[in-house]
C-alpha cells in the first residue's frame, strides 16, 4: 500500500507544504496511541477550567492541544496557528507559508464512555496581516483540510484540492497508508444527522424538513430515512464520506447569544472542503460554507452538508421560507 508520504509526492504536493501534512498526520498517531490507551494512560475525565467557548475541558482536550501546538511550532512553514482550546491565535515562525486552524479533539463528549472522537486541521495560506486578521479568509482559499478519526481502526481523510482521501493507519509500522484514492458521495441518500432534541428550537424550515423525513413512505418524500447521530462532527462526517447520508447543526434559539454550534475556522470550513471535494454539498442553508467570510477565529455557523442531492432538498425548504 502507497504511504502516505509516497502519496504526497506522487501527487505533486507542494515540496513546502508535505512536511506540514506529514506533521499533521503524525500528531493523529499520537493522540491515537493516547485516545487507545484510556484510563491507562490517566487521561480521561475533566479538568477543573474552561475554554475560551465556555466549554469545559477535558484532560485529553489539553493534552491533543498541547501536543499539536508543540508539533505545529517545530515546523519551519508554520506561521500562526489557532485552536479551538485558545483565546487567541499563536505565533510560530514569522517567515512560515501556512496557518494551521484545528479543532485538537472533536467529540469530547464522548472520551469518557469509550466512543468516537477525532482531530479536525484546516490549512491556510500564510499573509502579511498579522494575528487574528492573518486567519480572515473564506475556506476557499484552503489548501489542505484533513480529519483523523480515532475508532476501532485510526483514519485519516484529506484533501489538497485535487479529491478526497482515506488513509488507515498501520499500527504496526506507525505509518497511514492509502485505502481509497478518490472517495465519492452518493448523490441520494435515506440517513441523517441530527441533534433531534433540538427540534423545539430549530426555524421552520428545518423543522418541515425532519418532519418529511420522519413521515417516511407516507409523506411526501415518499421513501423512509434513518436517523444516526455520534454527537461528534469528524465521526458524523466520515460516515457521510463514506456511505452518503446529510449531516446538520442547523440555526436555533436554545440559547439566542449562541444561535449557531460548530466553529467556522477549524470545524464547517475543512469538513466543506472535505465533503464537496468528495462530491457533496455545504451549506449554511442559505449560503456555501466556503465562500463565507470570516469575523473571528471562534465564529460559528450553522451547517448542513452530505449527499448533494438530499442537501438541495433541504436548501429547498431554506428557499421557500
Amino acid at each position: 500500500m502507497q504511504s502516505l508520504s509516497q502519496f504526497l509526492t506522487e501527487r505533486g504536493v507542494d515540496p513546502q507544504l508535505q512536511p506540514l501534512l506529514q506533521a499533521l498526520a503524525q500528531c493523529g498517531v499520537e493522540i491515537s496511541q493516547l485516545v487507545r490507551r484510556g484510563a491507562l494512560a490517566g487521561v480521561l475525565g475533566a479538568t477543573e477550567t474552561e475554554n475560551v467557548q465556555g466549554e469545559t475541558q477535558k484532560k485529553l482536550d489539553v493534552i491533543a492541544n498541547d501536543l499539536i501546538k508543540q508539533r505545529l511550532a517545530a515546523e519551519p512553514s508554520v506561521k500562526a496557528m489557532a485552536s479551538e482550546e485558545e483565546d487567541h491565535t499563536v505565533d510560530a515562525h514569522a517567515d512560515g507559508h501556512y496557518l494551521v486552524s484545528f479543532d485538537p479533539l472533536d467529540g469530547s463528549s464522548n472520551i469518557d464512555i469509550n466512543s468516537l472522537v477525532g482531530t479536525i486541521f484546516s490549512v491556510l495560506p500564510a499573509s502579511d496581516r498579522k494575528g487574528e486578521a492573518a486567519f480572515m479568509q473564506p475556506g476557499i482559499n484552503q489548501v489542505a483540510a484533513c480529519y483523523v478519526l480515532y475508532g476501532p481502526a485510526t483514519v485519516l481523510a484529506l484533501t489538497t484540492g485535487e479529491g478526497t482521501s482515506l488513509f488507515s493507519l498501520d499500527p504496526d509500522t506507525g505509518e497511514f497508508l492509502l485505502v481509497e484514492d478518490a472517495m465519492t458521495i452518493p448523490a441520494e441518500t435515506n440517513e441523517f444527522a441530527i441533534n433531534a432534541s433540538n427540534q423545539r428550537f430549530w426555524q421552520p424550515a428545518m423543522q418541515s424538513y425532519i418532519a418529511d423525513l420522519l413521515a417516511g413512505d407516507t409523506g411526501p418524500r415518499g421513501k423512509n430515512f434513518n436517523m444516526r447521530w455520534i454527537a461528534a462532527m469528524v465521526g458524523d462526517v466520515h460516515r457521510v464520506l463514506c456511505r452518503g447520508g446529510i449531516f446538520t447543526y442547523p440555526t436555533d434559539t436554545k440559547n439566542p447569544a449562541k444561535p449557531y454550534k460548530l466553529r467556522l475556522m477549524y470545524e464547517a470550513n475543512p469538513m466543506a472542503m472535505l465533503v464537496e471535494q468528495a462530491g457533496g454539498s455545504a451549506s449554511t442553508g442559505y449560503e456555501r460554507i466556503l465562500t463565507l467570510q470570516p469575523e473571528a477565529i471562534h465564529q460559528r455557523v450553522a451547517v448542513i452538508l452530505g449527499s448533494r442531492d438530499e442537501v438541495a432538498a433541504c436548501l429547498g425548504y431554506h428557499s421557500q421560507a
